[in-house]
């Protein structure tokens, strides 16, 4: 009998554990992956803890998976696949296909989105079965533990970017630089943005102009944040990947007319916006989703033309625990990623 290791909690909160189960084949459509690496995501800890509806376990997450195809179920190889293909999945874990939304061809909001991890066992694990939607190619520069971020941070942030409002030389300001703020400055440099980064602390001034930001904005300053951004001249858009909704609220008045707030950073606090801050200026606030197979592919893409890539620390799948809570503590720089290779 072959055998893989996963790592897996068996009840809400629980600690992690390693244990070995027998190799699965892969159904129709669907293929077996060799997981090479999975970052360690803050969203897997709403799986974790049973905080999502209809949680199981036994709960294997991960969906910052970065790997090889192994083996190819019925059908899999008309969608273009083949073995020793290197491939990422992500929050996009595959779509239902009949939804109205599926049917719309706006397959990120899938009303039945098989979110890894949650849906089916995830990439904490040395194997795993997913369906061929749901797979990116990863470029030959990407190497693994890069790639897998891509698949989540990466492209929410490329995505949250590139269908915002904003154009090349357009004023644009990230609110955050951990795991996905880190990320978005990047791509925001990249994309043509005149970038402006806003953190908490005047030590992080360093590390913003370290990842290209043309401007630092530090929210625990004498300055509000707002009266900052418009003294620069108003952002058109604003991204806000920090986790915090007074951060994210605080920014709203430093946009431009017509301005947007692109909010992809999750909290459980309201946002304290009044309509008077977006009616007369025109501005709009919009949640952003993730990415499809192909958005994520695009990001991986986008990132290996402009030299972009995740900072991660890497730890082997046995080392899980340790790793999950350095991530939950706020101490990652700033993506945990577990690796089998």
């Amino acid at each position: 009998m072959h055998t893989y290791r996963v790592a897996q909690v068996t009840s809400p909160s629980g600690p992690f554990e390693v244990v070995e189960r027998e190799v699965p084949r892969p159904g129709p459509r669907h293929v077996r992956l060799a997981v090479e690496a999975c970052g360690i995501c803050h969203s897997d800890d709403a799986f974790v803890t049973g905080s999502m509806p209809n949680t199981r376990f036994p709960l294997v997450p991960g969906h910052e998976v970065a790997g090889r195809i192994e083996e190819l179920g019925e059908g899999a190889e008309t969608f273009g696949w083949k073995a020793g293909d290197r491939v990422t999945v992500g929050w996009f874990g595959g779509s239902c296909w009949h939804c109205a939304a599926c049917r719309r061809g706006d397959f990120i909001v899938c009303e039945n989105l098989k979110i890894p991890g949650y849906a089916y066992d995830g990439g904490y694990s040395e194997n795993m079965i997913a369906p061929v939607d749901a797979l990116a190619r990863i470029p030959d520069a990407l190497p693994a533990a890069d790639a897998g971020p891509m698949a989540c941070a990466g492209v929410t942030t490329y995505n949250g970017l590139r269908r915002s409002s904003a154009q090349p030389d357009d004023r644009v300001a990230v609110v955050g630089l951990g795991g996905l703020g880190h990320l978005a400055v990047q791509f925001a440099v990249a994309m043509g943005f005149e970038t402006v980064a806003v953190a908490r602390g005047s030590e992080k001034a360093e590390l913003a102009t370290r990842l290209g930001a043309h401007h630092y904005i530090d929210s625990t300053g004498a300055t509000p944040v707002a009266e900052a951004l418009q003294a620069l001249g108003g952002v058109k858009v604003v991204l806000a990947t920090a986790g915090n909704s007074a951060a994210i609220t605080a920014t709203v008045d430093g946009l431009t007319s017509r301005g947007e707030l692109v909010v992809i950073g999750v909290s459980p606090e309201p946002l304290a916006i009044t309509p008077l801050q977006l009616i007369l200026p025109g501005r709009v606030v919009r949640g952003h989703p993730s990415g499809t197979a192909q958005d994520v592919q695009d990001t991986m893409d986008f990132s290996a033309l402009h030299g972009i890539r995740p900072m991660v620390e890497t730890v082997p799948l046995s080392e899980v625990d340790s790793a999950y809570q350095r991530m939950l503590s706020g101490a990652a720089r700033f993506r945990m990623v577990l690796t089998n290779v």
